[in-house]
């Protein structure tokens, strides 16, 4: 029997706000961003990415208005940069009652959610959407957001990530509590659901307590499917041991096969099949009917980016005050306490050895990109550089961050991906029902 050839994954990258990573991209007349607070925009953009037959779609989010910059949340209010508006749950469980295929991934933090709540949430948007929820497991990072929660700091990195492995084994437990054939409706002897196939958690670690049983019976898949982004050595190892989705920022072909060999590498040592972990770099596209087309949207769209707010932004990134006499000094300077380590790596990578970027010239970067390869072409040209990619050991496939919504996922997924399924490297149908069952296919 021939083998079932391997095909890449695509998942939608979302921000409940007025941009994604481009923070002047609300300024374009073709920009959805007016309609920010309205539900019916991402149920129409979850419909879109559906039709193409995306993976999944996902919302990035944090608990905070960033000040890092000048003490003060007023620029990034001002400039519209990445304020995240709407609690993604919500958003997820309307999206998942217009579409039936794809996959939907909400971003909550171990820091502050009880497994408890974590639990029943997504066993409860796995219900409604038929088995195709997934958990963007983050751990937070800065003070800020510990003070919205009362408390006055977070713990180290190392702590984070060792608490973030207990809440999960807590959630996983509680996910068990219901047996799957506990139901059983049973109308003439009056019993809805058999209690001995109902049972406790009963998890006890160093950080996390919770007795059970969980009130939500088990959903379709069982779990969410767990996504994660960690690019520190402890978010890796975290990863390998519990992702099956890595959302990953990397510049180079050679970084990305780095980043990809190691993280099987740490899939396997963690007893799993390097195929249950798909490693998806983030990629910015933008198209044209010709590359001079495609080029001179891209040159209009950095025009938009305002320099000074990029400071701004990089700053809130990397959760340090930049002061105007540190703008031309070499990112290799920064020094962090606090903040996305991970981000700061990716900013380096943008260097070339020997010339590193100013943190002027990286933060009109971030503002434009924030960080991700940026393919600029025709679709035959952008299926061209994903097909290398996919078929070089970079990758498992790749999370779409587009400059501009809507017209970003629109052209996308209306000319790109027929040209990658014509090519047989990305499917025509879903295989399955639900979000891990279409991630195994």
């Amino acid at each position: 029997m021939a083998a079932t050839p391997r095909r890449m994954h695509l998942v939608g990258y979302l921000i409940a706000g007025p941009t994604w990573h481009h923070h002047g991209s609300w300024r374009q007349d073709a920009s959805d961003a007016v309609d920010a607070l309205d539900p019916a925009r991402y149920e129409h953009l979850a419909k879109v990415m559906e039709a193409a037959k995306f993976d999944g779609l996902f919302f990035v989010d944090t608990l905070m208005l960033t000040e890092f910059y000048q003490g003060s949340h007023a620029e990034v209010v001002r400039n519209g940069g990445q304020i995240y508006m709407l609690e993604p749950m919500q958003l997820l469980a309307a999206m998942a009652r217009v579409t039936s295929r794809i996959g939907l991934s909400a971003t909550m933090s171990t820091a502050f959610a009880h497994p408890f709540q974590i639990a029943r949430a997504f066993a409860t948007l796995d219900h409604i959407s038929k088995g195709r929820a997934a958990w963007n497991i983050v751990t937070s990072t800065t003070t800020r957001e510990a003070q919205n929660f009362g408390l006055a700091s977070l713990p180290s990195p190392t702590e984070r990530y060792d608490h973030a492995d207990e809440v999960v084994e807590a959630c996983c437990r509680l996910w068990e509590c219901w047996e799957a054939d506990a139901i059983v409706y049973d109308r003439e002897r009056g019993i809805y659901a058999d209690p001995a196939k109902v049972h406790r958690a009963d998890y006890e670690g160093r950080w996390v307590r919770t007795r059970g049983p969980l009130p939500t019976p088990r959903s379709p898949q069982g779990r969410p499917v767990f996504m994660q982004a960690g690019s520190s050595d402890r978010g890796r190892d975290f990863a390998a041991r519990w992702a099956e989705v890595v959302f990953t920022l990397q510049h180079s072909k050679q970084d990305m096969q780095r980043f990809c060999a190691d993280m099987k590498s740490r899939v396997a040592a963690a007893g799993r099949r390097p195929e249950q972990c798909a490693v998806l770099p983030a990629i910015d596209v933008i198209l044209g009917e010709t590359q001079e087309i495609a080029r001179e949207r891209a040159d209009y769209i950095a025009s938009l980016v305002n320099p000074e707010f990029g400071i701004a932004e990089i700053s809130n990134a990397l959760g340090v005050d930049l002061p105007p006499d540190a703008f031309d000094r070499p990112v290799d300077e920064l020094s962090l306490k606090e903040g996305a380590r991970g981000m700061l790596d990716v900013i380096l990578q943008a260097s070339k050895p020997g010339t590193p970027l100013t943190i002027r010239e990286a933060a009109r970067r971030y503002g434009n990109t924030r960080m991700n390869p940026q393919i600029v072409g025709t679709p035959k040209m952008v299926a061209d550089y994903m097909q290398d990619l996919f078929e070089s050991g970079c990758c498992d496939g790749f999370v779409l961050c587009p400059a501009v919504s809507p017209e970003g996922y629109v052209q996308f997924c209306r000319s790109v991906v027929p040209e990658l399924q014509r090519r047989g490297i990305f499917r025509k149908d879903y295989a399955g029902r639900t979000f891990r069952e279409n991630l195994a296919n």
